[in-house]
């Protein structure tokens, strides 16, 4: 192979403009040569002309003085320490590579730290032993630099290579998550403990009351994500298994359990894991030709993939990596590989609910309504998933079955394994922090104005409890003004000076 010609300048790649003409490097540049089959870093390294570095979307420019050696050994150490760890990158470089060029690159700088992170990688991607001896030197070096990427701690020693394997997951699944500015800010914002001492001085029939309504309030949002209308017993049904996640261990059974009570009827659903390809989107109108918006992972990995969830979520629990981090994770990483028929969506959210409690996120007694915020946020959930899902249709091979659904061609597994989660651990933070500033206090207010309205009414016109949730109900409906029809039908005994004073009182009370 030949390494000297990796880099090139460029203005215009793959259809993005370039902050200035400049030099591709990193990733972008050894994924363009090599032709590797997958999608683009979010970020793509650039070295300027002039001596100056900055950040603009979609690329980093670092200054002339970056500029180093046109191989594929330098590029790839560039990459690791500007860019930090690319899981599927190195599965692709390493299988089109041959055993030898990996042999050789190592030789570059034996003891090297990026010489044994590459190594290293080369051994536990490939699940093969390089004809190499084991390194006899003192220091051990992370895999994943904590100043870029979030990991676990910490991690497990390879004596072998010197290297301390703190990646936030198994070989069978590890979305990485780069440190971003936003991130940061969240993490520090302490989001838990926010919402720990604005419950703690809550009065204990305030809290079950408020967790009765948002268990029910973050059921009825998850059906509606799903465009669904389901009886309200499935809604209860449903907030039941959601007010009990992180009791039961996650478990391929947990989650074949799971779907039987998302699922109503399963008399057109074939229950448990897909025995064949899956796709989320529509079909033509005319030809019934699939219409993909994500393509599911392929039947025959769905054991190897969610048994990689499985033994990841573990470890994410025993580990001191930040809750939402790890809840991104497990429930995107669920939702992409899609093993269910139907329910993957629902059950995609309960596992956030699940992540959450495991690493006492939640503690108050009281359900975190996340889905409720995701569905405020329903367009930039869209995009969050879209984030992952449109970049990879580029490299599924597939063909239309005689059912009208996708099977897939190629060897896929990789994309459901090692994706980069930072977009999706951005937007679930947004959700967390809107579910914390803004839907506890409201459901929680509205409960306390209830009850201030309620013995109002209780004191001055002896309305039952009935009679009292219906008048609130009517009012909240029509803007605090009692509707015609409910001053000559339900309420036909108030007069209507008591109905002007009911009015004002209701105004008063929840404005």
């Amino acid at each position: 192979m030949n390494n000297n010609s990796f880099s090139q300048k460029i203005s215009i790649f793959h259809g993005m403009y370039t902050p200035e003409e400049a030099t591709l490097v990193g990733y972008g540049a050894i994924i363009d040569k090599l032709d590797l089959q997958m999608p683009l870093p979010l970020t793509l390294s650039l070295i300027s002309d002039k001596r100056k570095s900055y950040v603009s979307e979609n690329w980093k420019v670092y200054s002339s003085r970056n500029a180093f050696e046109d191989t594929l050994y330098k590029h790839l150490v560039f990459s690791i320490k500007y860019e930090g760890i690319n899981l599927l990158f190195f599965k692709k470089l390493f299988s089109k590579l041959e055993k030898t060029e990996v042999k050789e690159i190592l030789k570059e700088e034996p003891t090297g730290q990026y010489t044994r992170k590459i190594w290293f990688l080369y051994e536990w991607l490939m699940n093969d032993i390089l004809d190499i001896p084991d390194l006899i030197i003192k220091n051990y070096v992370p895999l994943i630099d904590e100043e870029m990427q979030y990991a676990i701690s910490p991690g497990e020693k390879s004596s072998r290579h010197r290297i301390i394997n703190n990646l936030p997951g198994t070989i069978d699944f590890c979305p990485l998550i780069t440190k971003t500015e936003k991130l940061e800010n969240f993490i520090a914002n302490d989001y838990a403990a926010q919402k720990n001492n604005y419950l703690k001085d809550m009065h204990r029939s305030i809290l079950q009351r408020a967790s009765a309504f948002l268990l029910l309030k973050d059921s009825k949002a998850s059906f509606t994500i799903e465009n669904e209308v389901p009886k309200n017993n499935r809604e209860v049904r449903w907030g039941k298994a959601i007010g009990q996640a992180g009791v039961n261990d996650l478990s391929k059974e947990e989650l074949l359990r799971l779907q039987q009570i998302v699922i109503e009827n399963d008399r057109f659903i074939k229950m448990g894991f897909r025995t064949e390809g899956g796709f989320v989107g529509e079909h033509d109108r005319v030809t019934g030709k699939p219409i993909p918006e994500h393509i599911s992972a392929m039947h025959d990995d769905i054991e190897v993939l969610i048994k990689g969830i499985i033994t990841t979520n573990k470890l994410l629990q025993n580990s001191t990596i930040d809750a939402v981090l790890a809840a991104a994770n497990v429930a995107f990483g669920f939702v992409f590989v899609h093993p269910f028929e139907d329910g993957n969506g629902r059950i995609h959210r309960y596992l956030i609910h699940h992540t959450l409690a495991q690493k006492k996120f939640t503690q108050q007694g009281i359900i975190f309504p996340v889905s409720a915020s995701i569905l405020n946020k329903i367009d930039d959930y869209r995009k969050a998933l879209e984030s992952y899902s449109q970049p990879l249709l580029d490299f599924i091979e597939w063909e239309e079955t005689e059912k009208n659904n996708v099977k897939v061609l190629n060897d896929t597994i990789d994309y459901y394994r090692y994706f980069d989660a930072t977009l999706l651990a951005e937007f679930l933070y947004e959700c967390v922090e809107d579910t914390v500033n803004n839907i506890i206090p409201t459901e929680v207010k509205y409960l306390i104005d209830y009850d201030l309205f309620k013995k109002y009414l209780d004191d001055n016109f002896e309305m039952p409890d009935k009679t009292v949730a219906l008048l609130a109900r009517f009012l909240e409906q029509n803007n605090g003004k009692l509707s015609k029809r409910a001053k000559v039908r339900e309420f036909a005994k108030l007069s209507d000076d008591e109905v002007s004073e009911i009015e004002n009182e209701y105004k008063n009370i929840f404005t």
